[in-house]
């Protein structure tokens, strides 16, 4: 299908600048973009590109300057990203699933399911689950004992959602992410041999939370592991017992969460961060890639460094690890130096 140019401003809230009749049949990257497709300069290290670019659409800024030409239709938004969020949807090609409840499914006596659920082939629930309205649960899904699943929630396939588990509404569960696994959880006997702690608790995902493929969020061993309302995991990353994530926070990849940290709303966590048990990191702190936090902080901090340190003091100590042996020389000459003038004449 194609959309036009003022179609594209009128549900973006967006202002024309070129030919409005001009249309779209999807999008494209900006640096390789192709006659009939939309692109989006959010980004200025991509600025170049939208001089030479052969997209006949592009979403920029309001505030937006040329400095010379561009062939494209412009149209000028608010929020770049916010705007090609609400556009993605337009072209998103889900896979497909089987509407209603396939005959290859696995359903437990008594499950409730509501309405307009799409439950596809293989899937497994267990008794004394509750499926919202609108849910899609695509092949291969496990949904253990006493579960509860919200309105519109999505289940990609390979799901597994252990017993006592619930998902909040307008979840998305990304393929073979693990929901509700145990904890690490074990005390050394008289013998030296490690015995396992039953964990007795769930995990609670409340509304808006979308969590990546492969991510596993163990149950709490007593209580609840939760992750709060719009929060976003990535791919990948270990979410250990009695862990709370707060609102709107984002996590990327291959980070990995200690036992019952609690972290904070409108935090950001990049990928392959490491964080201690037991801290609790506040609201709106910052976590540069690869860090390692030991320790609690403060609002609004921005870590860097393993361990990890306040960011700009790490871009300055940074800078002087780089000239180190530099450094060392220097020092040693002009310890050298005051070697001289301070000996003693014989």
């Amino acid at each position: 299908m194609e959309y036009s140019a003022v179609q594209i401003a009128g549900w973006v809230n967006g202002e024309i600048e070129g030919d409005a009749s001009v249309t779209i049949f999807g999008p494209s990257k900006i640096e390789d973009a192709i006659e009939g497709t939309i692109t989006f300069l959010g980004n200025k290290k991509y600025t170049e590109y939208i001089y030479n670019t052969s997209a006949s659409i592009v979403l920029v800024e309001k505030a937006f300057v040329a400095e010379k030409s561009i062939n494209p239709t412009l149209i000028r938004v608010d929020n770049v990203y916010a705007s090609l969020a609400l556009l993605m949807e337009k072209f998103n090609s889900s896979i497909t699933i089987h509407k209603g409840i396939s005959n290859l499914a696995s359903i437990a006596s008594g499950v409730i399911i509501g309405e307009d659920a799409s439950i596809d082939d293989f899937v497994i629930v267990k008794p004394n689950v509750k499926i919202g309205n609108n849910a899609k649960i695509f092949g291969h899904v496990f949904i253990g004992d006493g579960v509860e699943i919200g309105d519109n929630v999505v289940l990609y396939p390979g799901v597994k959602i252990y017993h006592n588990c619930m998902v909040g509404n307008n979840c998305i569960i990304h393929a073979n992410a693990v929901i509700g696994s145990d904890g690490f959880g074990f005390a050394r006997n008289e013998a030296g041999a490690f015995e396992k702690i039953p964990q007795t608790g769930n995990v609670i995902l409340e509304d808006y939370v979308e969590i990546g493929s492969n991510t596993v969020i163990d149950r709490a061993s007593i209580g609840s592991t939760i992750i709060k309302k719009g929060a976003k995991l990535d791919n990948l990353i270990q979410v250990a017992h009695n862990v709370t994530v707060g609102n709107h926070t984002v996590i990327a990849a291959q980070t990995g969460i200690s036992g019952s940290t609690q972290i904070g709303d409108g935090c950001m966590i990049g990928g392959q961060a490491g964080l201690a048990g037991h801290i609790k990191i506040a609201d709106g702190t910052l976590i540069q890639a690869q860090s390692g936090v030991a320790s609690s902080t403060e609002k609004g901090a921005k870590l860097y460094g393993s361990p990890a340190i306040e960011y700009q003091n790490y871009l300055k100590s940074y800078a002087y690890f780089k000239r180190l042996p530099e450094i060392i020389q220097q020092l040693r000459e002009i310890q050298t130096k005051v070697d001289i003038l301070t000996q003693k004449p014989q």
